[in-house]
């Protein structure tokens, strides 16, 4: 814990790249003022960066200048990457080579939002369990199998830290501050911010459908929680459709329309990324968790899974828990 008298300052980076967001750059910031404020210490010291020292363009439009550029950054306790952007190239050769002339071994790495598809690029997660914003999971799974993907609101995992952004970002600072300061600290803080709790990093991203499609879709979100229900004994499509009450065409045309897949293709997805969760956060046997997500037999789940990921069960649990 933190001695207010002769503890060392922990000097923060904030590296942030094209699309940064705001918001997460904002909820750090401010949490790490408040900490400094709460024990009338400086005891968190921060700046920004960008990968070229040239000024970066956020997400809202609006331009930051950077400190310095990330290769000339001082010695680090801790190197912030904000992004909410992957469609956009950057020049991941300056990222590796900045990251890699920091002192890896004590410094911690922290993804914010899509920084995490970044750096599992680049190889620095591979091996450590990470999570991204739900909307990029399945490309950061797919595009970084040695990772071990996970949709929980933040990980860390040895010297790497990401967080899927946004109101996470509160109970991911929290929980990272706590390894500096005891729990009346902590709670003190979460106070200022007016917060209940603090969510632990075993808190999955859950963004309900209403989310996605609007609330005016009753019969389709009906059906994908029976669908959601039923991951061990999959309902037919027509099982589905007499249960919401419309006919089967109808509930297609709603699922291609909202969802842009038949709902067959995604209550298969629901399964598989059950199955992907227990493979990689359980000790449940394959078999076992071939049946828990619907598959009758091993050889069956195992094509099937293949087919969607372009691995087979066994040889990712043993890739992502080696």
């Amino acid at each position: 814990m933190i001695d207010s008298k002769t503890c060392k300052v922990k000097r923060i980076g904030f590296l942030l790249l094209n699309s940064a967001s705001v918001a997460d750059l904002s909820i750090v910031t401010e949490i790490l003022h408040k900490a400094n404020n709460l024990s009338n210490k400086n005891h968190y010291e921060y700046l920004t960066l960008s990968l070229d020292g040239a000024p970066v363009r956020l997400n809202t439009g609006l331009k930051l200048n950077a400190d310095l550029a990330l290769r000339h950054a001082p010695s680090l306790d801790y190197l912030f990457i904000f992004s909410t952007n992957i469609s956009d190239e950057i020049a991941l050769h300056l990222l590796e080579s900045g990251i890699k002339k920091q002192n890896q071994e004590l410094m911690v790495l922290v993804a914010m939002n899509c920084a995490s598809f970044w750096l599992g690029k680049l190889g620095f997660l591979d091996g450590k369990r990470a999570t991204i914003i739900w909307e990029i999971f399945e490309k950061f799974s797919r595009e970084c199998p040695n990772v071990i993907v996970t949709s929980n609101l933040y990980e860390y995992d040895g010297n790497c830290a990401t967080c899927a952004g946004g109101a996470s970002t509160f109970d991911f600072m929290h929980y990272l501050l706590s390894d500096h300061h005891d729990h009346d600290f902590i709670t003190s803080l979460a106070e200022v911010f007016v917060m209940e709790r603090i969510r632990n990093s075993s808190h999955r991203q859950r963004i309900p459908l209403v989310m996605k499609i609007g609330n005016n879709q009753p019969v389709l979100t009906e059906a994908v929680a029976l669908m959601e229900a039923n991951l061990s004994e999959p309902l037919s499509t027509a099982e589905i459709s007499r249960y919401v009450g419309v006919s089967t065409r109808q509930l297609e045309r709603l699922f291609k329309k909202y969802l842009n897949k038949m709902p067959s293709k995604y209550y298969l997805e629901l399964r598989l990324f059950y199955a992907k969760t227990l493979l990689t956060g359980s000790s449940v046997s394959i078999l076992d968790i071939g049946k828990m997500s619907g598959f009758s037999n091993g050889p069956h789940f195992t094509t099937t899974y293949y087919k969607h990921f372009g691995v087979r069960p066994r040889e990712d649990r043993k890739c992502k828990l080696a």
